[in-house]
């Protein structure tokens, strides 16, 4: 690790590297201050300018500010030098729901609990005219005590982001969570999306694999679609009336 970023950090003593992607990496941390666990994002400011994410970068922040809730990972402060920008966030001790869910279909009363909480912070955001729009297992973490935290806003929208008809037209997401109407490029709703997602999201953890399935993309879209997927037999039926 960089000693001048451990001195520019003054309050943080960085840790291990927790995960990376393309303009920022993840690293663990604790405060000196009061020895409190936290993850820091470095995010790279010259890669992030060079593909025009600033403003990609600011929205998060303020979407993180809007939304604070005990289902959603905590923004606790940005800081920034000329090279860098720190976003200082709650470290969830129990890594990603997905790692959880590749281990296997969850039992039933352990989904239930996950899905409320998903559910609640879903609720939550779009009470705050925030929209997710790339809910997925590996973008809900748990806290040490198995409490689901949603976490990633990189691609969320704030209302102001619709356009005169009232709805949202930027495709993204990942494509097995993503709504039909978002694939088709028409504009939608973001709570709709979201809920969608949501709803894959629940299909996942009590199966273990995913509803809409294929090795060619378009097939898989065109799955999507005509929500063409049949729910295996040891789901309950209200469960399946649910989904």
């Amino acid at each position: 690790m960089d000693h001048k970023v451990s001195v520019l950090m003054q309050r943080y003593e960085l840790g291990r590297l927790l995960g990376q992607g393309t303009f920022a990496k993840v690293y663990y941390a604790r405060s000196i201050n009061t020895g409190q666990g936290v993850a820091i994002k470095v995010i790279d400011k010259e890669k992030v300018m060079r593909v025009g994410l600033i403003a990609q970068i600011k929205r998060e922040i303020s979407v993180m500010r809007l939304v604070r809730h005990p289902n959603i990972v905590h923004l606790y402060e940005v800081m920034a030098t000329k090279t860098k920008i720190y976003f200082v966030i709650e470290y969830a001790k129990g890594g990603e729901l997905f790692n959880k869910v590749a281990k296997g279909k969850l039992k039933e009363d352990v989904a239930r609990k996950y899905f409320m909480q998903l559910i609640n912070a879903v609720d939550f955001c779009h009470s705050r005219d925030v929209y997710h729009r790339d809910l997925k297992p590996e973008n809900l973490l748990l806290d040490e005590n198995e409490n689901l935290k949603i976490s990633d806003f990189g691609l969320s929208a704030l209302a102001e982001s619709k356009r005169q008809d009232g709805l949202l037209h930027t495709t993204c997401g990942t494509p097995a969570y993503v709504a039909p109407e978002v694939i088709n490029r028409k504009g939608y709703e973001g709570a709709k999306a979201d809920i969608w997602s949501c709803g894959v999201i629940l299909f996942v953890l009590l199966a273990g694999y995913l509803p809409f399935h294929d090795s060619n993309l378009m097939e898989m879209y065109r799955k999507i679609g005509k929500a063409e997927f049949r729910c295996p037999s040891w789901f309950p039926q209200e469960c399946n009336w649910f989904i």
